[in-house]
């Protein structure tokens, strides 16, 4: 990951974070039932309990991420991403330590997310459990999904 890499709260009104989240949408859509899937679009992503952000490097979009914010000191991570000709380079590890960093200097007791079962899903999932994170029960408003894979660390 090169040394200019910037993390930055976006306002989500920038043209290739859009397309960005649209191409994350229609893939989650094509990968998932319809019915299993919990990734949020643009207005939802600028709900006041949601703090969104960006990864540049150099004026390159690299990928995005946001905390949620469910109350009690529990974060949620949402809408993890990265650019499909920067995967594999560190982006997804970065914007995930930023996240943590974001939660620990919140006062945060406990960060957990939501992501597939499906193939497609598996380096998400991998990059989780090197970080901490462990499989656990649907959590705030989730339900079980057989679809749906839970996990949770503390911060």
């Amino acid at each position: 990951m090169s040394e200019r890499l910037q993390i930055r709260a976006d306002d989500l009104s920038g043209g290739e974070v859009q397309a960005l989240l649209a191409e994350h949408l229609a893939d989650m859509y094509a990968t998932s039932p319809a019915d299993s899937v919990h990734a949020l679009d643009l207005e939802a992503l600028r709900a006041p309990d949601i703090t969104f952000y960006s990864a540049w490097d150099d004026g390159t979009l690299l990928g995005c991420g946001a905390l949620r914010d469910l109350g009690d000191g529990h974060l949620e991570i949402k809408s993890m991403r990265a650019v499909r000709e920067h995967r594999g380079r560190g982006t997804g590890a970065a914007m995930l330590l930023h996240l943590l960093a974001e939660a620990a200097r919140r006062g945060a007791a406990r960060v957990s997310l939501e992501t597939g079962v499906e193939d497609y899903f598996a380096p998400a999932r991998r990059l989780y459990a090197r970080h901490g994170f462990v499989e656990c029960p649907p959590f705030a408003d989730y339900v079980p999904d057989p679809h749906s894979v839970f996990m949770t660390r503390a911060v």
